[in-house]
C-alpha cells in the first residue's frame, strides 16, 4: 500500500503485535515508546497515520495528539486501557478520527487503520475533478480537501471533512445520526451518538462563535446546515 503508520505505546507486545499485522498489509511501520519520541519521529517521518497510546511517559497521547494538530490533519487513532466514555470523547474531541480500547482485536484495529486510511486519502482521489462547494460564505474545495470561511481556512480532521462535505453538498436536508456516522466514520452504525455529538459540537466551534448558526439540531430527527 505504501503508508507509514507510527505506533506509538509504552508496551513492547502492543508496538510487536501491531507491526506483525500492519506488515502483513504491506504498510510500513515505525515505532514510539513514549509521547516525545512519538512527536520527534512524527515530525521527521511524516507518517501518514498515527496510532496513539494515552498512557505514556515524557508525555501522554492527548498532548502529543494537540501537538500534531497544531500541525496537521493526519489521520489519528487513540488506545486507551480505559473503556471510559470520558477518554474517547476527550481524544475525539482534541481531533482524533478513532479510537481502540485495549485489550483489542488486532484484526480489528487493521481493519480501522485500512478504514481512516482509505478515507482520508481516498478523498479528491478521484479522476474526474469535481467543482467547489459554496453555501453561504462557506467554500468547500473536493480537490485540495480545504473548507474556507470568507478568506479564513478552516482546520478539519479527516472525519469532520466528510460530515461538512455531506451537509454542504445538500444544504437544508436533514441527516439522521445514522447517515451521519456512516459517512463520517465510514462504518456501520452502532450506537455511537457521543462520537457524533462531539463531532458537531466541535464543527459549530469552528464554524462560528454563534452555535446555531450554520448547524441545526431537529430533535428526533437528526442535524441540518443551514442554507
Amino acid at each position: 500500500m505504501g503508508y507509514k503508520i507510527l505506533i506509538a505505546d509504552d508496551e513492547p507486545e502492543i508496538r510487536d503485535l501491531l507491526r506483525l499485522y500492519l506488515e502483513n498489509e504491506q504498510y510500513t511501520v515505525i515505532e514510539a515508546a513514549d509521547g516525545r519520541a512519538a512527536l520527534s519521529l512524527f515530525r521527521k517521518e511524516n507518517p501518514d497515520l498515527c496510532v496513539l497510546d494515552i498512557m505514556m511517559p515524557e508525555m501522554d497521547g492527548y498532548n502529543v495528539l494537540k501537538e500534531m494538530r497544531k500541525e496537521s490533519n493526519v489521520p489519528v487513532i487513540i488506545l486507551s486501557a480505559k473503556d471510559a466514555d470520558s477518554e474517547k470523547i476527550l481524544g475525539l474531541n482534541l481531533g482524533a478520527d478513532d479510537y481502540l480500547s485495549k485489550p483489542f482485536n488486532p484484526l480489528e484495529a487493521v481493519a480501522r487503520v485500512n478504514s481512516n486510511i482509505r478515507r482520508f486519502y481516498s478523498l479528491g482521489a478521484n479522476e474526474v475533478k469535481r467543482e467547489v462547494i459554496k453555501v453561504r460564505d462557506l467554500t468547500l474545495d473536493p480537490e485540495s480537501c480545504i473548507l474556507k470561511k470568507g478568506d479564513t481556512t478552516i482546520e478539519l480532521t479527516s472525519v469532520e471533512y466528510k460530515i461538512m462535505e455531506l451537509f454542504m453538498t445538500h444544504p437544508g436536508k436533514v441527516f439522521t445520526k445514522q447517515q451521519i456516522y456512516e459517512h463520517g466514520w465510514g462504518d456501520e452504525y452502532i450506537i455511537a451518538d457521543n462520537n457524533i455529538m462531539v463531532c458537531i459540537s466541535k464543527l459549530r466551534s469552528k464554524l462560528d462563535d454563534d452555535q446555531s448558526a450554520y448547524i441545526k439540531t431537529l430533535r428526533g430527527l437528526g442535524y441540518r446546515l443551514e442554507g
